[in-house]
């Protein structure tokens, strides 16, 4: 332990910023801040990756994604009286191409997804998760189901597929909605990904850490090197005198 001597002021290093003095922080004054309080940093790191871990693993409800596959082709009337080629023709392309947004707004439609509950017996306040993906200048629709229960997510998808099939029929008298690919049940949850929940709750931790360190360094006032005296005395340090522990016992009434 030592006793600090020092006498004249010293210009502390500053700057201006906006008229105001600004301390300059070197790459090696914020290397110590955060290694004198690493234990504490690791601490609050490991401890966010525990919270991430518990998370992932306990706190999110798996839900599963099952997905069908359908296709307008060739538009065929529901009038007996009305006989169609075989062939489809550009007229059939176009109107495809023109009804693909008006199929996407309907598969959605509380009208279907009501006659699909009431088709397998659900609660009507019980949500659907219902979403379509249509890929650009093509014909293809790719219907999905995200659910609870694997195999539900894959009886409603097709249940789904077969309401709105009908709902096109009796809509505009044409049948021009096929399956490609029924929906199977699908067991790798659609929601959960332990790899990214953790790394996620770990780049909070080093984000709090970074926090932590600095707010403690802000508040700690305390003096404990030389450097700290210059900087908040504005004195230069001349000298160090180190404090003598002697050994020799005290004599009674005297001193060391």
């Amino acid at each position: 332990m030592y006793n600090l001597i020092y006498n004249r002021k010293v210009k502390n290093k500053c700057k201006n910023i906006g008229g105001k003095k600004v301390e300059e922080l070197d790459l090696k004054e914020l290397f110590n801040i955060f290694w004198n309080r690493k234990i504490y940093m690791i601490a609050i790191i490991i401890l966010f990756i525990l919270i991430g871990i518990v998370y992932t693993l306990t706190m999110v409800t798996p839900k599963y994604r099952s997905t069908t596959k359908l296709i307008l082709a060739k538009i065929e009337t529901t009038d007996s009286n009305n006989t169609n080629s075989d062939a489809i023709t550009q007229a059939d392309l176009t109107l495809n191409q023109k009804l693909l947004s008006t199929y996407k707004e309907m598969v959605v439609s509380d009208n279907i997804l009501n006659q699909v509950k009431q088709n397998l017996g659900m609660d009507l306040k019980e949500k659907i998760d219902v979403s379509i993906a249509l890929k650009e200048d093509s014909e293809m629709l790719h219907l999905s189901v995200v659910h609870e229960d694997p195999e539900k997510a894959a009886k409603i998808t097709n249940e789904v597929a077969k309401v709105f099939s009908e709902l096109v029929a009796d809509t505009y008298n044409i049948q021009n909605i096929k399956v490609i690919d029924i929906a199977v049940p699908n067991y790798t949850p659609d929601n959960v990904n332990h790899s990214r929940d953790i790394m996620v709750a770990a780049f909070i931790g080093v984000v709090v850490a970074v926090v932590y360190a600095l707010l403690a360094n802000m508040l700690d006032t305390t003096i404990k090197t030389q450097d700290d005296i210059e900087k908040h005395v504005k004195l230069t340090v001349l000298a160090e005198i180190p404090l003598y522990e002697s050994d020799i016992p005290m004599k009674k009434g005297g001193r060391k």
